[in-house]
């Protein structure tokens, strides 16, 4: 046998085992072999039963993603499973760590499923804009029903082994060794009496299906899926499973399959699949990591009591340190808060939130820092009050702790050499609620020593966080970026567009919601600090702040929102407000459409990212496309800003940013010199800087 597939006979079973480290995903030179030996055994009379399982950390966690896309190589997926579907004698799937995609599809060809309970099983390809392109749309329902199918399939979400045998997609679940237990319950079943069913076969499930539950559950998923198309294809093939013979519908599933894996909105999420794995990468060979089993925090508030529930959540003893005990008191109440709105809503257990409360240690004294491995400062955006800090913490830090800025605007470098110890010194900006946002920027000052960056990449992994390297600049990637994309914000208002025109433009482009919107959700008051410090103006957005129009939490900002509801409804003194402004300033106003707010606001934002590009505050565009799909909500179907403007044609992009730029003469519409290289080009790394 090949080296990747081996056979062993265990007393009349045959073990199958794959070795394709690290995720045994499914290559050709997995496919072949596996092929070839399950071939054999089936008209092998000393195998009694088959036994499906793997080497390594994990059973089969997908498909080899790099072949999507490409010419097929024979036998692919479905010949093996069809394969599998012809032997009589038991065959067994032993599963342990994950069995996602792929893997799961070949599991559904097997007579049985076994466990390790600590094992994982879902069909996640939606998250890469496809379906199960195996025969997993049309076997999965067939096991555990079209309802739950449905879910597992449009969610992509995996389920724990103990929830796959309550819905019958495991036969066995087992504590102890997977191997011989699987062994064993395989040679149970060939004492048994046959014959043995596959998947395809089974169809009890399926007339259980209420067809218009169904169709109903099916229709509420399509109005969350924001124009993405793979949600509804794995819908419909799910469907399919249910009103048509299996082989219609495998057959239906296959071309579904092809068509999504075609189409731009596949190829923007498989890129952002490997991109996210790019961003955190860090230069240097063999790294040493530092150990980090203790982590502070300093700041109890709204953005502090978040990073230390990240923290914890992951596992990390926290001390949280706050200036009195009243604020710390404060603090450590909303976090408690936090966790029993999870309790209630059933994603947390009362024992799991207990633990968790647990591992928080609060502290008025810098003293009882001393023994962090990392330290984390989230307090007031100002460079006096960090710098204090920092002080501070130079001198009670041990050699070789981790010192970190969550700042989100201000210069890393002038941060860490306000410290004697500028090597151990970094940015750590995490997105707000930071225990939820997946994004976080590592930012790398110019002295940072590379192990501490290494360490933090992967502490970020650790605690569930994509992280992207970037480089000190004001805003780093995310923030300046996004000054970029509001920067023409109000003009659109003076010149004609109302605040909802603006932020439809962005939800029907797939944005989750518009600026505007964002803005009232997140505090027009914080953006008026930030100007005022930097002593800059917003003439609308200001005016609204003065009159404390500050958003939801006022009930009044761009929108309206009635008796404390988040429905944002049309202001007509907001309305009026602008009015009388673009009169004032003798601004004639016109209709404007989304096509207009479109180029005068998303373009800037890729122009901007080709600038950062330039400056290499960034090291790849991928990296850009990470921070805006994972921080701020770019459409993850158009695979983030810059892999966008290559689908939507840079050339253009650049014409009507000159277009723009010659009527306004506003710098930002300038093309940027890499943005025409990359126009003339068509790819980001060839325009060097």
């Amino acid at each position: 046998m090949s080296s990747s597939v081996s056979v062993a006979n265990e007393n009349g079973v045959a073990v199958v085992t794959i070795d394709n480290p690290p995720v045994n995903a499914l290559s050709f030179h997995v496919r072949k072999p596996l092929h070839e030996a399950l071939a054999a055994l089936r008209d092998d009379p000393s195998a009694r039963a088959i036994v499906i399982a793997c080497a390594g950390r994990t059973f089969i966690a997908g498909a080899d993603i790099t072949e999507f896309g490409k010419p097929v190589e024979q036998p692919e997926l479905r010949a093996i499973i069809s394969l599998l579907e012809t032997i009589s004698k038991p065959t067994v799937a032993a599963i342990h760590g994950t069995a996602l995609g792929g893997g799961l599809e070949l599991a559904l060809g097997c007579h049985f499923r076994v466990a390790d309970q600590a094992a994982k099983l879902g069909l996640p390809e939606v998250k890469l804009g496809l379906l199960p392109g195996g025969g997993g749309t049309a076997r999965l329902p067939r096991l555990v029903g079209a309802a739950k199918a449905l879910g597992m399939i449009v969610s992509g979400t995996p389920i724990s082994a103990g929830e796959a045998k309550a819905a019958g997609l495991v036969d066995a679940v087992f504590d102890g060794n997977l191997l011989a237990e699987a062994v064993r319950f395989a040679s149970e079943m060939a004492a048994g009496a046959g014959p043995f069913v596959p998947v395809r076969d089974r169809n009890n499930r399926l007339a259980e299906c209420d067809l218009a539950a169904f169709d109903a559950k099916a229709a509420e998923l399509a109005r969350k899926a924001r124009g993405l198309e793979a949600p509804l294809a794995c819908a419909e093939a799910v469907r399919n499973a249910i009103t048509l013979p299996i082989d219609e519908a495998l057959a239906a599933e296959r071309q579904l399959f092809l068509k999504l894996v075609a189409g731009d909105q596949s190829r923007s999420q498989r890129y952002l699949f490997f991109a996210e794995r790019e961003a955190a990468k860090v230069p240097g060979k063999d790294l040493q990591k530092r150990k980090i089993a203790q982590v502070g925090i300093i700041g109890a508030g709204t953005m502090g009591g978040g990073i230390a529930m990240a923290f914890v959540n992951g596992g990390f003893p926290v001390t949280l340190l706050e200036t009195s005990g009243e604020a710390l008191d404060r603090g450590l109440a909303m976090i408690e808060k936090n966790y029993s709105v999870s309790v209630s809503r059933g994603s947390l257990s009362e024992e799991v939130k207990e633990q968790r409360l647990g591992l928080f240690k609060g502290s008025t004294d810098y003293a009882d820092l001393a023994d962090c491995d990392l330290i984390i400062e989230a307090v007031f955006e100002d460079m006096a009050v960090k710098k204090e800090v920092f002080g501070r913490l130079d001198a009670v830090a041990k050699p070789g702790a981790i010192l970190a800025t969550n700042t989100s605007y201000l210069d890393v470098n002038e941060i860490a050499a306000s410290t004697s110890r500028p090597r151990d010194v970094l940015g750590m900006h995490f997105f707000s609620p930071a225990n939820v946002m997946k994004l976080l920027e590592i930012v790398r000052p110019d002295k940072t020593a590379p192990d501490a960056l290494a360490t933090v990449a992967d502490l970020a992994r650790r605690i569930g966080k994509v992280a992207v390297v970037v480089g000190v600049c004001h805003g780093f990637v995310g923030n300046r970026m996004l000054s970029a994309r509001g920067a023409e914000s109000e003009f659109l208002l003076l010149e004609g567009a109302a605040p909802s025109q603006v932020d439809n433009a962005f939800t029907d482009f797939g944005w989750p919601m518009g600026p505007f919107q964002m803005g009232d959700l997140a505090g027009l008051d914080i953006g008026w600090r930030n100007r005022k410090a930097r002593g800059q103006t917003a003439v609308i957005a200001d005016m609204l702040c003065e009159q404390e129009r500050f958003g939801q939490k006022t009930g009044r900002g761009w929108y309206r929102y009635e008796s404390g509801s988040r429905q944002p409804a049309a202001d007509p003194e907001v309305e009026a407000l602008i009015r009388d402004k673009a009169v004032e300033r003798g601004v004639a106003r016109r209709e404007i459409g989304a096509d207009e707010i479109i180029e005068r606001t998303l373009y800037p934002l890729v122009n901007e990212g080709a600038k950062i590009l330039e400056e290499g505050i960034a090291a790849r565009a991928s990296d850009i496309d990470v921070v805006w799909v994972n921080g701020y909500g770019f459409p993850i179907g158009k695979g983030g800003p810059m892999f966008w403007a290559g689908l939507e044609w840079a050339a253009k992009i650049v014409e009507r940013l000159e277009h723009w730029h010659e009527r306004t003469g506003r710098a930002i519409f300038e093309p940027a010199p890499v943005l025409r290289r990359f126009a003339e080009t068509g790819s980001w790394e060839s325009v060097g800087r």
